[in-house]
């Protein structure tokens, strides 16, 4: 028996350093500059907002995927690195997880990149619906609890809830403008949160499909 455990345990170190060595592959992700001109009226992209959970794979150009992630929580105010979207005492507690068939990545809003986090097609975790294992980009919104620390315990995980409502609904416009499709849907954190190798003080709060209507 403890040879067994022994073996699981060495091969669990294996698949670990696997997982490190091909993560190291990933680079960093240098985004082209948001376009923020053009796109619909607010008034018409809330018209056509809505949810849509039937998507085509073909993957997202580079350049939507920028203007998709500046428009969620992107930096509006550089002198002072203010967002698009509110957040309980500025804390910008929210973390941008970007799943793609290639990796996963985090929004660094600041240089506006995407930082490598885990190699490999991980959609199939982002929930149990068929859908995601299609979808060409998955953002998991996950809470770094500590960057609340001014706030009182027992409300910080609310306060991350309501503002990854805000960050969500951006998300929705923008795709209402672009003509894409997008929904919000829970999921099976705990394999997820492995797969990023989060803290015990974040949160996956929820995660939203984005890619182009299914034809």
């Amino acid at each position: 028996m403890r040879t067994h455990s022994g073996a699981r345990f060495w091969m669990a170190v294996l698949l670990l350093g696997v997982g490190l060595s091909h993560c190291a592959e990933l680079q960093p992700v240098r985004l082209p500059p948001p376009q923020t001109d053009g796109g619909k009226p607010l008034m018409q992209a809330l018209k056509h907002r809505r949810t849509i959970r039937q998507f085509n794979s073909k993957p997202l150009p580079q350049q939507v995927l920028s203007d998709l992630l500046w428009a969620a929580f992107g930096v509006n105010r550089p002198d002072n690195g203010h967002r698009t979207a509110p957040s309980a005492l500025n804390a910008q507690e929210l973390d941008l997880y970007v799943i793609t068939a290639e990796g996963a990545f985090v929004y660094e809003a600041g240089p506006h990149q995407l930082r490598p986090v885990a190699s490999g097609d991980l959609r199939g975790l982002t929930g149990s619906q068929p859908f995601v294992k299609e979808t060409p980009v998955s953002v998991v919104f996950v809470a770094d609890l500590t960057r609340l620390a001014r706030a009182k315990p027992a409300d910080r995980e609310f306060y991350a809830a309501v503002d990854t409502g805000y960050v969500s609904q951006n998300i929705y416009l923008f795709c209402a403008s672009e003509g894409l499709a997008t929904v919000v849907h829970d999921l099976d954190r705990a394999p997820l949160a492995r797969a990023f190798q989060l803290r015990p003080d974040q949160r996956i709060i929820l995660a939203q499909a984005v890619g182009y209507p299914q034809d």
